[in-house]
């Protein structure tokens, strides 16, 4: 399950240079999907977690993608692909770029400019332990420009119409 992300314990000063680790804001409790499962299940459990992605594991818990709202609107609905019988496997996205627990949230952030990505999977010995997304990073304050640099740059590609 994908519920609220953890708020660090300590209150740092602004002349502190402060190191907080992913493991200390990510949320915990994920919610994941097999790449065999059908696309219409993925999007159940978005709907019933409110959340807008799922890591997509294997039985050992080892991420090989995620799955988003988005891939299920573009490459599935929009396809006109059955959410029924469609396995997320094959709308996912495969190349998932993730983080380990101990790194310090700076490198989150790198990936997810990186990757031009909102949120990433949080990884502990290869297994899937959580997810960290921008919005975690931004209820951090003395990130604030960190995760507003980084939204401006996932951000650029967006076409407005």
């Amino acid at each position: 399950m994908l519920l609220l992300g953890m708020i660090p314990s300590r209150v740092y000063s602004s002349k502190e240079r402060m190191t907080v680790k992913v493991s200390e804001i990510m949320s915990g409790d994920v919610v994941c999907v097999s790449p065999s499962e059908p696309v219409s299940y993925a999007a159940r459990l978005m709907n019933r977690y409110n959340i807008g992605a799922v890591p997509v594991t294997t039985d050992r818990g080892q991420v090989i993608g995620i799955v988003t709202d988005r891939d299920i609107v573009t490459r599935c609905i929009a396809a006109q692909e059955p959410p029924e019988s469609t396995p997320v496997g094959a709308i996912m996205t495969k190349k998932t770029a993730t983080v380990d627990s101990e790194e310090d949230v700076r490198e989150a952030v790198r990936i997810m400019t990186d990757g031009k990505v909102r949120r990433v999977p949080v990884v502990r010995g290869g297994e899937v332990v959580g997810i960290v997304s921008l919005g975690d990073v931004s209820a951090l304050h003395s990130f604030d420009m960190e995760a507003s640099l980084a939204l401006s740059e996932i951000s650029s590609n967006i076409k407005r119409v």
